[in-house]
């Protein structure tokens, strides 16, 4: 069954400084905790400096709609892979060139909002398909 995420866009603007800084926030600590991902990963993959991902963590500033996304997609794909990997494990999947992606790395592809291509790796990892 698929369920729809709800995308902090969809969020009414009145309401979005609280629930929007949460949710960034705790995605940003997730990728660092469960992805091993650094600030500096993170500001790769959404084409932004170091500093403004530091204010997005600090809550002073929200990110694009596009990197709430991309956000949102990595998170989700590191909650995955965290069933099969370490931390540093993780990061390093993310950076690899990989057969199933026709030799692109996972990051490119979720930066290019082509998360679902990823996905479908990931149901043949579940599916218990070596990777």
């Amino acid at each position: 069954m698929k369920q729809k995420r709800l995308a902090l866009a969809d969020i009414p603007k009145g309401e979005v400084s609280a629930t929007q800084q949460g949710a960034v926030v705790r995605y940003l600590g997730e990728l660092q905790d469960i992805g091993g991902l650094k600030g500096t990963d993170i500001a790769n993959i959404t084409d932004v400096s170091k500093a403004t991902v530091s204010r997005w963590k600090a809550g002073s500033m929200k990110p694009h709609p596009r990197n709430e996304l991309i956000l949102s997609d990595l998170t989700y794909i590191v909650g995955r892979l965290q069933e099969y990997y370490s931390p540093d494990e993780i990061r390093s999947w993310l950076y690899a060139r990989h057969p199933q992606l026709e030799g692109q790395r996972a990051i490119d592809l979720i930066h290019q909002n082509k998360s679902i291509d990823v996905l479908r790796v990931l149901e043949r990892l579940d599916a218990g398909v070596f990777l």
